[in-house]
């Protein structure tokens, strides 16, 4: 038992407990009566050794490691329990304070003493496990707790280092087609205004539909292309049935961004083919672009690669799969997620 539990559910544990003894003794001595008198006077009594032992010899000794000195208190806080109940029992309800027994024999001898003190510490054990177990269920409940705000921190933190980093390269792109007065610009602004949508209210979303996630990868796409022009070939293929697939915002977008980030330098070109396929319970996503091997990234798979890495391990712990490679001039991405 507990104080962070309401005292109500004390009072319904002594009056339960009260009520299986007076009954269970009752009936073994075929007198009632007397059973709600011995109990009457015994029961008081438990509940302050009880208490005695949990609130102060515990906390006190045991949780110290102090068992030596815990043992010492207990026996004698039995000792003085099994005095006050013998003398009072003696001195309100009975001499015979052992019926139980065949004759009639005499309190304050070394058997009593044993029965006495075996059944209390039954009921110190009792509630002691009673104790240990909530005891258990609170650190448990709070350790989730904590658990689940670093989560969330931890996410959000994330979060925030990935979304400037992707308005930084979007707007670059836009402020060089502004220089230039390009058409494009006004389309850019819309694209970027949907893009910024995105990243300021939609991922603030726990899921959402993998098709929504795609139509923001496409719109990214486009507007990298208005920036390369013809100097990027892109394709997005879609394997399975997806409509039903939701999945945490921002997690395959960072790919694709990577890919542009580091396959395009100077004049070179690029062909970026993108996969989604669902297979039973998992969702594949592949991605593979070109890239120049003379250009070696001070950060090979960049800022918003490494927090992906971390938002996996967060939120499928060892459930996932992540093969990032570069050979014969490709760069290549192997994603494998339940859904």
């Amino acid at each position: 038992m507990d104080r962070t539990i309401k005292r109500r559910y004390h009072l319904y544990f002594w009056i339960i407990y009260f009520l299986f003894n007076v009954i269970r003794w009752g009936s073994y001595f075929n007198d009632y009566w007397y059973s709600v008198k011995s109990n009457l006077v015994e029961f008081p009594l438990h509940i302050i050794l009880v208490y005695f032992n949990i609130y102060y010899l515990v906390p006190k000794f045991l949780y110290k490691k102090k068992y030596v000195h815990y043992v010492i208190f207990l026996c004698l806080s039995l000792g003085v329990h099994y005095l006050l109940r013998s003398g009072l029992n003696l001195l309100l309800v009975t001499e015979d304070i052992w019926p139980e027994v065949e004759g009639r024999l005499d309190p304050f001898g070394f058997n009593h003493i044993v029965a006495v003190v075996v059944g209390e510490l039954y009921v110190i054990g009792l509630t002691s496990a009673i104790k240990f177990t909530i005891d258990f269920l609170i650190v448990q409940n709070k350790n989730r707790h904590l658990s689940e705000l670093q989560y969330k921190t931890e996410l959000k933190y994330l979060k925030a280092q990935i979304q400037p980093h992707f308005f930084f390269n979007t707007l670059n792109s836009l402020y060089s087609h502004t220089i230039k007065k390009s058409d494009l610009a006004p389309v850019m602004v819309v694209k970027l205004s949907n893009f910024m949508r995105y990243v300021i209210y939609d991922t603030s979303e726990k899921k959402l539909p993998l098709l929504q996630e795609i139509n923001h990868i496409d719109n990214y796409i486009e507007l990298e292309k208005m920036r390369y022009g013809d100097r990027v070939v892109s394709e997005v293929d879609i394997h399975g049935n997806i409509d039903d697939v939701e999945v945490v915002p921002m997690l395959f977008l960072p790919f694709v961004e990577n890919a542009f980030k580091h396959g395009l330098k100077e004049n070179d070109e690029m062909e970026l083919v993108i996969s989604f396929e669902k297979k039973q319970n998992e969702l594949i996503f592949t991605s593979k672009n070109n890239y120049n091997d003379q250009y070696k990234p001070t950060e090979p798979h960049g800022i918003g690669i490494k927090n992906v890495k971390r938002r996996l391990e967060i939120l499928y712990q060892k459930k996932f799969t992540l093969d990032i490679s570069q050979k014969n001039n490709e760069y290549s991405i192997l994603l494998k997620i339940p859904i």
